[in-house]
């Protein structure tokens, strides 16, 4: 962790050198367009494949070679850099881009002979995009602002995930690092077996802390007040408006993307976690969340495609904190490489283990007792 300082030693004026890089965040909602301009001119069914292979094989390449940017803005210069509405607008431009290629995809779907190949690549492209998507919703929706987190809700309806925007807030952040989170994974535990217990899991988990809501003043849940049924009531009216205008044959279509776009979003949350775990104090409470609870990665291209959500750490410590003023931690753990990287290497459970369990258990001075391994008597 670093912080620009004056050579006299005092702070100098501040500003953020990635400033002009941040737009490229809206790359990855643009790649649809660049696929379906190759497929045009070429016919090859390869060209819907753009978007998971700059994604998952470009990206990772460029971020290797890059590197990392540890670099801080000294905290006098947080509130200005905070205010600065440029970073906003940014996360709302990617919803249009979105649903923009979301709607191309539909119509190529429905109105165009794709091969097997073909429609598996444009099944992953779009559920690339609204996976990725959901970082964006999660940047949103930690907002006190009313229009973000509505927007949050936007985002989230193309992968029908609305009730993240519940369990995440309010779920996660509480039990994050601890055996009673879904969304926390466990030392040993490989991808497919976290991926239907953190999917049912934060589904119940959602449900309960709004009905639970609700119930505490009295009220039913059964209201468009309810958060996860207004959340998934966005994914109903866009799917119904989709298969209005390219028929019903578009639903197969959107049931696949957002299995894709939801199952990336649980890939990075496996990842965030795995095998952390916040330790009982003398009163029988979790310690506090602090920087040493998520794993963290300072790999610049991914930070910068993914509104820095890989500085995970102070992001909880944090939660209220935009993108752009996230510290990096030098407490917090470190992945080898970037979370493009990591997505890939957590599909292979044994190079995972072999990757991360030593550095879980170096974490904790080799005490694996000290790391989360799952319910304890």
């Amino acid at each position: 962790m670093t912080v620009d300082t004056a050579p006299t030693g005092g702070p100098v004026a501040w500003r953020d050198r990635r400033k002009p890089l941040w737009p490229l965040a809206l790359l990855v909602p643009a790649l649809p367009f660049a696929g379906l301009a190759l497929w045009r001119s070429t016919g090859g069914a390869w060209a819907w494949w753009l978007t998971p292979v700059v994604v998952f094989g470009l990206i990772p390449v460029i971020d290797l070679l890059i590197g990392e940017d540890r670099r801080n803005p000294p905290e006098e210069a947080v509130p200005r850099l905070a205010a600065d509405g440029y970073y906003r607008w940014l996360t709302y431009l990617y919803l249009p881009a979105q649903y923009a290629a979301l709607v191309v995809c539909c119509a190529v779907w429905t109105r165009d002979n794709l091969s097997v190949i073909g429609a598996a690549g444009l099944v992953a492209t779009v559920g690339v995009v609204d996976g990725i998507a959901i970082n964006t919703a999660h940047e949103l929706g930690h907002k006190r602002e009313r229009v973000e987190r509505w927007l949050s809700k936007v985002a989230l309806a193309p992968a029908a995930y609305g009730h993240f925007h519940v369990e995440h807030n309010r779920g996660h952040h509480v039990r994050v690092a601890t055996p009673e989170d879904p969304a926390s994974s466990r030392l040993g535990e490989s991808i497919w077996a976290f991926w239907p217990r953190t999917v049912l899991g934060s589904l119940r988990s959602a449900w309960r802390l709004e009905a639970s809501r609700f119930r505490l003043r009295g009220r039913t849940p059964w209201t468009y007040r309810n958060d996860v049924l207004n959340a998934w009531a966005m994914t109903v009216a866009l799917y119904a408006a989709l298969a209005v205008l390219f028929g019903p044959a578009v639903l197969p279509f959107l049931a696949l993307q957002a299995v894709v776009g939801s199952s990336l979003l649980e890939v990075v949350n496996y990842l965030e976690h795995y095998g952390l775990a916040r330790q009982r104090t003398a009163t029988g409470r979790y310690e506090k969340v602090d920087a040493r609870h998520s794993w963290n990665s300072d790999r610049t291209v991914t930070n910068v495609f993914l509104f820095q959500l890989q500085r995970h750490s102070d992001h909880h410590a944090n939660p209220l904190r935009r993108y752009q003023t996230l510290r990096s931690c030098d407490t917090s753990p470190q992945l080898p490489a970037g979370y493009a990287t990591m997505v890939v290497v957590a599909l292979l459970p044994p190079l995972w283990r072999r990757v991360m369990d030593h550095r879980v258990l170096a974490h904790y001075g080799g005490d694996r007792a000290l790391a989360n391994t799952g319910p304890r008597p």
